[in-house]
């Protein structure tokens, strides 16, 4: 039985505004998550992880500007929460929007007070079908909101360095912290690319080995991802751009060089999606090509043998005429009508005849190496 394949590709459907639509609306979805708010407490002495209830408190938590505050909102269904935002910390009503509103495309925009920044994470579920969410980052002078969808994310190593303490991450300010976050997300593509790598490698094997109808269904799955995949890379690096150009006061110059390390993985990763592109529309090909070989094979093959009967069905054809050299009934000789008809040992005659030319046919095709 022939494999299935390895990746599905998963639809997701986002709700789009009516055309015609107030702006600035918020949108919370049916299936919207309740939404689990945790803060991160840390300099370079303290760190403290504690969860709330709900968000009203945090903007007297921030206010001591001795500690730098990640807010971590996972989940949407709570429309208080956002018009808390828009109230306590006077977040524009489009940005509310924008962050509910999760298929917006990696951005970065000013505003008076805070910086807004939306990223795309890419990891794969348990079924192994990659999913695409929006991660939206509001960045203030010693504070960094981030908001999710859901509850999947792939930032554990950053929370672990906080924890740990080392390096940079404590002591840099908030700036710093979203550069780490949307740093680990851009990894996250290499480690995907990667593994589609790896799996075009296996089925290039494939291809050589026992090719199937599954190696052009893989490899055509992996090609839409990474289709998937340049449409997200393209914005993130005019993003990063658009950071390192930014003269805004909450990014420090310490973050905007971090900030083009970010910059060079996005065209390293722009490069290698383009390598695999191209390699996944090469297995594609050299599967038609071999699909196609097989089949002159097959064409071939079926010409040999058609070949080599058609002398014989012509000589079968004319005697199976039974055009007689006398008439029965009148016992007239018919000179011209098949006066070997009665031959004495004219079917063995015949049978040998057509042999010897099936045989002449395969000696002719075999040295003009039709058989190889």
């Amino acid at each position: 039985m022939a494999k299935h394949s390895k990746y599905k590709r998963k639809h997701k459907h986002y709700s789009l505004p009516e055309a015609g639509s107030s702006p600035g609306v918020i949108y919370i979805a049916k299936d919207a998550l309740e939404p689990v708010i945790k803060i991160y407490k840390y300099n370079s002495e303290f760190y403290e992880v504690s969860e709330l209830h709900n968000i009203e408190a945090v903007k007297n938590i921030i206010a001591d500007k001795r500690f730098t505050y990640w807010i971590e909102v996972k989940g949407f269904d709570s429309r208080q929460l956002f018009e808390t935002l828009a109230i306590d910390f006077n977040v524009n009503k489009l940005i509310l929007e924008d962050i509910t509103r999760t298929y917006q495309r990696p951005k970065m925009e000013e505003y008076d007070g805070y910086v807004f920044a939306t990223s795309r994470m890419l990891y794969f579920d348990e079924a192994k079908n990659m999913d695409n969410i929006q991660v939206s980052f509001i960045l203030m002078d010693n504070a960094l909101f981030t908001f999710q969808e859901n509850y999947e994310d792939c930032l554990e190593p950053i929370r672990n360095r906080l924890k740990a303490g080392k390096g940079n991450i404590r002591i840099a300010g908030s700036s710093y912290l979203m550069y780490a976050l949307m740093d680990i997300i851009i990894d996250r593509y290499f480690e995907i690319l990667g593994q589609w790598g790896e799996d075009l490698d296996a089925i290039e094997d494939r291809l050589f080995d026992s090719p199937d109808k599954t190696v052009m269904f893989d490899t055509q799955v992996i090609k839409r991802n990474l289709i998937g995949v340049r449409k997200v890379i393209w914005p993130e690096r005019d993003k990063l751009n658009d950071i390192l150009r930014s003269d805004s006061p909450l990014i420090t110059d310490q973050t905007k060089m971090y900030i083009k390390d970010a910059y060079d993985h996005c065209i390293q990763i722009i490069d290698m999606v383009d390598s695999l592109k191209e390699l996944s529309v090469s297995n594609i090909d050299m599967y038609l090509s071999f699909i196609s070989n097989r089949m002159n094979e097959i064409m071939k093959v079926l010409t040999i043998i058609s070949s080599i009967f058609i002398p014989l069905t012509f000589i079968a054809g004319i005697y199976g005429m039974n055009f007689a050299i006398e008439d029965p009934a009148t016992g007239k000789v018919l000179p011209k009508n098949m006066p070997e008809l009665y031959q004495e040992n004219g079917y063995l005659y015949t049978m040998i005849v057509m042999g010897l030319i099936a045989v002449l046919q395969i000696i002719y095709f075999w040295r003009k190496g039709w058989f190889k």
